[in-house]
């Protein structure tokens, strides 16, 4: 799992034909493939349950310099277990937060 080291944002061509501009929050790899989660910059109803939004990213092999792909998760699976490992992420954040704070004191 990365977080990356400076905002990043893409945007998406929605199927509605909305484009929506995004932050990317980190990349995770879940059995062997990649897959992104982002935090749409829309208005949200509520913002303590802020939605993020997961996307596999696919890669042209033939041209690295192409933009990736991102697609829908299709499998219940497999989202399943990408939002299990964004979860650990989470975790693992917040962790790393409680550690930086007890050191400091």
């Amino acid at each position: 799992m990365q977080a990356p080291e400076e905002d990043m944002y893409v945007d998406l061509d929605l199927d509605d034909g909305t484009n929506v501009h995004c932050q990317v929050l980190t990349i995770l790899e879940v059995d062997g493939h990649d897959y992104v989660a982002l935090l749409p910059e829309i208005e949200q109803e509520n913002e303590e349950e802020t939605e993020v939004w997961f996307y596999e990213i696919v890669e042209n092999e033939d041209d690295p310099n192409e933009e990736p792909e991102l697609l829908y998760i299709e499998s219940d699976e497999v989202y399943d277990a990408v939002t299990d490992k964004f979860e650990e992420y989470l975790d693992e954040l917040e962790f790393d937060e409680m550690d930086d704070e007890s050191e400091e004191a």
